[in-house]
């Protein structure tokens, strides 16, 4: 910046009064400056820097009156910080029924009437409440039951309610009683990382890893479907030896859900391991989910069920229909024909041996019942089915 001039074009140059100071000359002009302009440019020139340093001892002074007040000050933040935390936690409780929780040292995990917060919210329907009752003798519950059933929901409210009571806050539930919980694992979904060139199932191995090399016996886990990116035996063989694993050796809380139900054995083999499933039942070729938490493994999966509400075509699912069918039949026929194995206590090797005809006959209701399209069945033609069936 030049500062502050009076220019003058050069053919006037010479009629300036004597006061007049030459401070530039340009092309067609000469500017000039006099001792009163002078003055005020100094003091505009000077009024920021001026302006700054006023600033500056001001905010020092400032400073200088806080620092005496730092404690009283970093206490007071302290406490709104955690009213703000808290407020909205307390605003949700009592607008939403939630309960206050008992937190235990014992080793435990009891829920009752407990609710997922964010699905609850967002059902048009009243949410089905569900229990779970985890403790010292009871480490694992094995999860089945169809798809949409359920499964996910029931787990992850669980995970919720343990967290939000180990914060603090109020939950989601009628009562929960809830142990000292260290972490909470979970392996559910299915993703890959194409960028870190890992397929979905390498993924999902390597989060089962670190939960088998990590988890503790205060751990918290949550397994949804391991196993589910390879072949069928080789998902089947590491599922099970995961769940048996995080059962009989880490000792962990586990809520283990699964469409492999070879895995229910492992509540005959581990007294540490339930079965519980969700409930569904099917009308009219459909299905309907009950949402409901029920002791023992699920009868079915209703993978073709669920395929049908998620609109596959007809056609397709008449063609899955009867192969599903066909493999059934295989899998009877193989059974039959093998008979059953029993031990031999003198020699503790397993013989074969016919299986009874009571046996027979229930094979021969269950096939006479698989036979059966209800759909094509007048009402007195299935009254007599049903005759027929309990007489077998």
């Amino acid at each position: 910046m030049q500062g502050f001039f009076i220019e003058i074009p050069r053919s006037q140059a010479d009629n300036v009064p004597n006061d007049y100071l030459r401070r530039q000359t340009v092309k067609n002009a000469e500017r000039f400056i006099t001792p009163e302009l002078k003055v005020f440019e100094d003091k505009v020139l000077s009024a920021r820097e001026k302006s700054l340093a006023h600033e500056k001892f001001l905010y020092e002074a400032v400073l200088d009156e806080l620092c005496a007040q730092l404690a009283a000050l970093q206490d007071s933040a302290g406490a709104i910080a955690e009213l703000d935390a808290i407020g909205p936690l307390a605003e949700r409780a009592v607008s939403l029924r939630w309960s206050a929780p008992t937190l235990t040292s014992q080793a435990a995990l009891r829920i009752t009437g407990g609710r997922h917060p964010v699905v609850e919210r967002f059902l048009a329907e009243p949410f089905v409440p569900n229990d779970i009752a985890l403790d010292a003798s009871t480490r694992m519950l094995v999860i089945t039951g169809p798809n949409m059933g359920g499964k996910s929901t029931y787990m992850r409210q669980v995970a919720l309610i343990t967290l939000l009571a180990h914060i603090g806050s109020y939950v989601p539930a009628h009562s929960a009683t809830i142990g000292p919980i260290d972490r909470i694992f979970t392996r559910i979904g299915a993703g890959d990382d194409l960028a870190g060139g890992r397929s979905t199932f390498m993924v999902e191995m390597t989060e089962a890893a670190n939960i088998l090399h990590n988890a503790s016996m205060r751990s918290l886990v949550l397994m949804d479907e391991i196993g589910r990116g390879t072949s069928t035996f080789d998902g089947l063989s590491l599922a099970w030896a995961i769940a048996r694993h995080l059962a009989s050796k880490i000792g962990a809380f586990t809520l283990f859900a699964t469409h492999y139900f070879e895995l229910t054995a492992l509540a005959a083999e581990l007294p540490s391991v339930l079965n519980i499933h969700l409930d569904a039942t099917e009308h009219r070729q459909g299905i309907v989910f009950m949402h409901a938490v029920k002791p023992g493994p699920a009868s079915k999966s209703y993978g073709l069920a669920v395929a049908k509400l998620a609109g596959i075509p007809r056609e397709v699912l008449t063609e899955a229909r009867r192969y599903l069918n066909t493999l059934e039949d295989q899998a009877r026929k193989s059974l039959g024909s093998q008979g059953m194995l029993e031990l031999d206590s003198a020699s503790g090797t397993a013989r074969e041996v016919e299986p009874s005809d009571e046996l027979a006959s229930v094979r021969a209701a269950l096939n006479a019942l698989e036979a059966l399209d209800p759909d094509s069945l007048s009402p007195g033609n299935a009254l007599q089915k049903l005759y027929e069936l309990k007489n077998c």
